[in-house]
């Protein structure tokens, strides 16, 4: 067969397009592939080569031409090798394989003919069946993930004899089952429990405020308060994600290649980068790009610990995501838009010493000090971020108190409710969830506020000189405490609220 015809797929962003690996054999001895393959693509021809030995068949010895179209695309990666592999078994005549234009074949060729799993399975096979195709043939690693797509076939493969197998007729597989399972709630714990949490309880109150709105958090105090126990609790406290959020959260992680055998993704993520990333693992990027850690936390937690540790420039990249929910990747011949709707929960020490200007401390820090440390966070980034909680240690009286504290299961169930009011809101509205979410037309149209409570407001915006985006985000947690106690309208006393949660504009806080 001198020209054949067979199907793979590239994937962009968190979205795949189909390639289409046309192979041709002709008179005397060459290997030329051609359709802008990088480096991993151009050295596959050593690893099929060796792969098709191992496995018992023969490298052909004639001219053979390899076009990848669409040619203007790029190829990236090592996933092209099956795909390169059964074309030239088909084209040299070793293979009978009549269905082959009905699949989307992708796989990684170890030397002995094993496959290596891939990235993007998902993008991929969602990819392929909205394109008509029958089948995925991939990788025993990633058939799980694939499987998610339903209403259509996916085989996992463990080597090259066993796809020539079942394309020649010779051996019959199974399609892999989807594997989605539901959380259970002693799974959604994960042994981090509010209950664990002494004393703090007005701190566990911002937390429940920021989950059922989604909304952005700092928390700032000495060390040992407290803040890094709570930030790892707050998954515990959001609601299940729904099937969507679920399918979106996986194809992030596939193209970054971290679901392996999972399946679906079915608990919220929660991302806590180290201080020393760089602006390219934060928000993502690279020669070859891929998402960063916002994208990773997409539907779920990217906790900074000690923000002003960061690099100043890492932090100001993440002011754009923060606003738009998605951060775009611009290269000279493309544009990467990935999805980046995260909680953001950050924590801080008030000074370089870690503590208040407070002559008991053990170490007292000046306010000149707590200012220069604090600003290292710039004003922007923080008018982005809804709640600003002071945290203070907790009395030895709380720490040795043996009665048990308020369940995660208890406070994930108040949010549970409140979430549902957003949902039923905002269900005409596209891409709205949730009030953090909320547009300033939509502030307008669902945080109405009577006479008394625009009095209120009024004179908390002069007193502190709040910014319009403070305003705003006032006014979208107030919406939120609104529905946390089930009240259509907001009343003055959830403004009180909302404004006592922005610590930060509040003059003389530091000591």
């Amino acid at each position: 067969m001198p020209l054949v015809k067979i199907y793979g797929s590239a994937v962009f962003g968190v979205d795949a397009t189909t390639i289409t690996v046309e192979v041709h054999m002709d008179k005397g001895i060459g290997y030329h592939l051609v359709g802008l393959p990088d480096s991993a693509v151009k050295e596959s021809s050593y690893r099929i080569a060796a792969a098709l030995k191992n496995s018992g068949y023969n490298f052909p010895g004639k001219r053979i031409t390899v076009n990848m179209a669409p040619a203007d695309l790029r190829k990236e990666g090592s996933a092209y090798d099956l795909t390169l592999a059964i074309g030239i078994l088909i084209g040299s005549g070793q293979l009978q394989a009549s269905e082959i234009e009905q699949f989307i074949v992708m796989g990684e060729l170890s030397l002995d003919g094993s496959l290596q799993p891939i990235r993007g399975a998902l993008p991929i096979a969602i990819k392929a069946k909205a394109d008509g195709f029958k089948g995925f043939l991939l990788p025993i690693q990633n058939a799980a993930e694939a499987a998610i797509v339903a209403g259509f076939d996916v085989y996992g493969i463990s080597n090259l004899s066993e796809i020539v197998g079942f394309l020649s007729g010779q051996l019959s597989l199974t399609p892999q089952q989807p594997q989605i399972a539901v959380p259970q709630e002693h799974e959604l714990e994960r042994d981090l429990d509010f209950a664990d949490v002494k004393g703090q309880e007005g701190i566990k109150r911002c937390m429940e405020i920021a989950a059922a709105g989604g909304h952005n958090i700092i928390l700032i105090g000495p060390p040992g308060s407290g803040k890094t126990m709570l930030a790892k609790r707050l998954p515990s406290i959001l609601p299940e994600m729904s099937l969507q959020e679920a399918l979106e959260t996986t194809k992030i992680h596939s193209v970054a290649g971290k679901v392996k055998s999972a399946g679906l993704i079915s608990r919220r993520p929660f991302r806590s980068p180290h201080h020393s990333c760089s602006s390219a693992a934060l928000v993502g990027g690279g020669s070859f790009p891929q998402p960063g850690e916002i994208s990773l936390a997409h539907n779920g937690v990217l906790f900074l610990d000690e923000l002003p540790e960061f690099k100043r420039e890492v932090l100001e990249v993440m002011r754009q995501p923060l606003e738009d929910r998605e951060v775009t990747i611009s290269r000279a011949k493309f544009t990467i838009t990935y999805p980046a709707s995260f909680m953001l929960v950050a924590s801080m020490n008030p000074s370089p010493g870690g503590y208040f200007n407070d002559t008991n401390a053990v170490v007292s820090s000046s306010t000149n000090e707590m200012l220069r440390y604090m600003s290292k966070i710039s004003g922007p980034l923080l008018d982005r971020i809804d709640l600003h909680i002071e945290v203070s240690p907790v009395p030895f009286e709380n720490l040795s108190d043996k009665r048990p504290a308020e369940s995660s299961a208890a406070i994930r169930e108040r949010v549970r409710m409140a979430r549902e009011r957003q949902h039923k809101r905002y269900e005409s509205v596209i891409d709205v969830h949730y009030n953090a979410q909320m547009s300033t037309r939509l502030i307008r149209e669902f945080c109405a506020l009577d006479e008394s409570s625009l009095y209120l407001l009024k004179s908390a915006m002069e007193r502190l000189n709040l910014s319009a985006r403070a305003y705003d985000r006032i006014l979208k947690v107030a919406r939120t405490i609104a529905d946390l106690d089930g009240s259509e309208q907001i009343a003055p006393m959830h403004i009180a609220e909302a404004i006592q949660y922005r610590s930060l504009d509040r003059e003389g806080w530091l000591g």
